[in-house]
């Protein structure tokens, strides 16, 4: 298991760097010059100096490791490929060795700070929002999906299954908003969006419980847009597992049916969820970044799309990374549970 886990670390770090390469050659592909926009800014200094402009430009781009000096003292275009090594931390930009590898994610210009600054809170908010949808909603659809299954047939599944089909084929952003309808402007459960009450200040336990109240609508709308899918497809793992010979044979003996449900066939239909589950942890990281913004959520999906309006390419890339880091992991932990759910698959090979 150590060597396999080994190995793939490997080849999750070689995909990462071929991912981060193509990732960075594109949004510098854009036709945008930080330093360019920067001097734009700054024009009212220069009203009567436009060499002083050019100057300050050419600082600029130097800073940012747009151009360099050559042996000469005559500045000169860095190449892209040097540019990303630079930006990895690779080769040094203006004499210093300042990129991922050093800790050094880039400088957000949009919210005049470093990115990991800007993103702390933010990814603190989306983490907190993902993570305990996907507890809710496995919560409900596991027990819903076994229980389906176990009574395949009957009123009660069939009945859940037109609730699934319906939940299953709406869009997120189409549930958001009749969710925002009914529970925050026609019954007032819940406020439409933001963070915090208005003009408040609160701190500790206060602090908590007043942003999970604003949380909880689209905590709601996460978990609920998450049901369907995940029920029919626990059901349908389970109604198969529970058509194998080793249940049959363990209800033939007289094992009682809990044992039955929950020991053999669960077991056995573990194997397709896992994946499922792992999967669509990965996904709705971006299924979030939609109701981010629907309900005013300071979190990285609202600074995503506001770092590729303004083309913030720091946020944008360390963004982009963070999404394809979550991708890697989650393949990675997708194979080390299929070992610990199931012995006869040999990880370790």
């Amino acid at each position: 298991m150590g060597k396999y886990i080994l190995k793939r670390i490997g080849y999750m770090l070689l995909v990462f760097v071929i991912l981060s390469m193509l990732l960075y050659l594109i949004y510098n592909l854009i036709p945008f010059n930080r330093a360019s926009a920067i001097a734009e800014e700054n024009k009212a200094r220069f009203k009567n100096d436009p060499e002083g402009l050019e100057q300050f430009k050419l600082e600029k781009e130097i800073e940012l490791g747009l151009k360099k000096y050559d042996e000469n003292g005559e500045p000169q275009d860095v190449g892209i490929f040097m540019r990303y090594l630079g930006w990895m931390g690779l080769a040094p930009v203006n004499g210093q060795f300042q990129g991922l590898l050093q800790g050094n994610f880039g400088y957000s210009y949009e919210y005049n700070r470093p990115v990991m600054d800007a993103l702390a809170e933010p990814m603190q908010n989306t983490m907190f929002l993902n993570i305990f949808s996907v507890i809710l909603a496995l919560a409900v659809t596991i027990p819903l999906g076994i229980f389906c299954a176990v009574h395949r047939g009957s009123k009660r599944d069939s009945a859940i299954q037109v609730f699934t089909i319906v939940g299953y084929s709406i869009p997120f952003f189409i549930i958001a908003i009749l969710f925002i309808w009914l529970f925050a402007s026609t019954l007032g459960w819940f406020p439409v969006s933001g963070m915090k009450t208005p003009g408040s200040d609160y701190t500790g336990m206060k602090k908590f419980l007043d942003q999970l109240y604003y949380m909880a609508l689209p905590l709601i709308v996460m978990t609920f847009g998450s049901l369907g899918g995940m029920t029919r497809y626990v059901r349908a793992s389970m109604t198969e597992a529970l058509t194998m010979d080793c249940v049959r044979t363990a209800r033939a003996k007289g094992v009682k049916e809990k044992v039955v449900v929950y020991s053999h066939a669960w077991r056995n239909a573990l194997i397709p969820v896992i994946t499922l589950v792992i999967g669509w942890f990965i996904s709705i990281f971006a299924g979030s970044i939609m109701l981010e913004n629907i309900f005013g959520l300071n979190g990285m999906g609202k600074i995503l799309i506001q770092s590729l309006s303004a083309n913030d390419l720091d946020m944008v890339l360390c963004l982009e990374l963070f999404y394809a880091s979550i991708g890697l992991l989650g393949n990675l932990i997708v194979d080390i549970a299929y070992g610990i759910a199931d012995p006869r698959i040999r990880v370790n090979k």
